[in-house]
């Protein structure tokens, strides 16, 4: 099975649901004209870190959802992307996976960057998220997850074909994002979907480089620094076959590390 996929990069308009979903809405009718089937959208895409108004900006969520659901039968599209998600006096960096009209799964951001003070704002998930869609087996983690390979090793052992990570990673860490990224792919002969936002947003600098990266870690698609989408096919049986050249998940030792 090849799958044609996508990572949305733009300019996340803080606090601007409207402006945010209006542009998702337009490039996910251009991405699906194009054969898209999976489509990765930036980290917080519908209000940014809009800190101050965060909790009344999570209220609008369910509705976006609403709207994406359907949206998603119509295009015949699988989109993940995370939007804040009400939680008492905070909020989750909730990913929602919508599948052709139904909602194949939820993540809530594990690791909260406490740098930028994302543990005051945010509650923190307890679980990570396989979902079983109509393409696949799709494993979601969100920015700051990627520094932590234990769990996209999970998801790997789990069954993922295919790793999400809807992010909004600032300069200057360009270098980490796509050494990660890539290696986050290699060690766990998978697929990687980077989706990045770009621009300035608020204080802080996006670089954007969405990736969309093969299970040698080879560069299928890359963007640039400004708003567009990428696309690349992914072959599941080319990974299946290197998995077969290369086993490295037979090889594991678990019972000693």
């Amino acid at each position: 099975m090849t799958i044609r996929t996508v990572a949305i990069q733009f300019n996340v308009k803080q606090g601007d649901v409207d402006a945010n979903l209006a542009y998702v809405r337009e490039a996910l009718s251009r991405v699906a004209a194009q054969g898209a089937n999976l489509v990765v959208l930036p980290e917080m895409w519908s209000s940014g870190f809009a800190y101050r108004d965060l909790n009344q900006l999570a209220l609008l969520t369910a509705g976006i959802v609403e709207e994406l659901l359907p949206l998603s039968r119509e295009l015949k599209l699988v989109i993940v992307g995370s939007m804040p998600e009400p939680n008492g006096d905070k909020v989750f960096n909730t990913v929602y996976v919508a599948d052709n009209g139904t909602l194949a799964g939820v993540y809530r951001k594990i690791h909260l960057f406490s740098l930028l003070g994302e543990d005051r704002a945010f509650s923190g998930g307890d679980s990570w998220l396989l979902a079983d869609t109509s393409i696949g087996r799709i494993g979601v983690i969100i920015c700051y997850d990627l520094r932590f390979p234990e769990l996209s090793r999970r998801l790997a052992v789990e069954g993922a074909q295919v790793i999400c990570v809807p992010a909004q990673w600032p300069k200057p860490r360009q270098d980490h994002w796509r050494t990660l990224l890539r290696a986050r792919a290699i060690e766990n002969q998978l697929f990687v979907v980077a989706c990045n936002a770009c621009g300035m947003i608020g204080k802080l600098d996006f670089f954007g480089m969405s990736m969309i990266i093969g299970p040698k870690g080879e560069l299928l698609a890359e963007a640039g620094e400004s708003e567009g989408e990428i696309i690349a096919p992914l072959d599941m049986q080319e990974m299946d076959d290197w998995r077969g050249q290369i086993p490295c998940f037979n090889d594991r030792r678990p019972d000693i590390y």
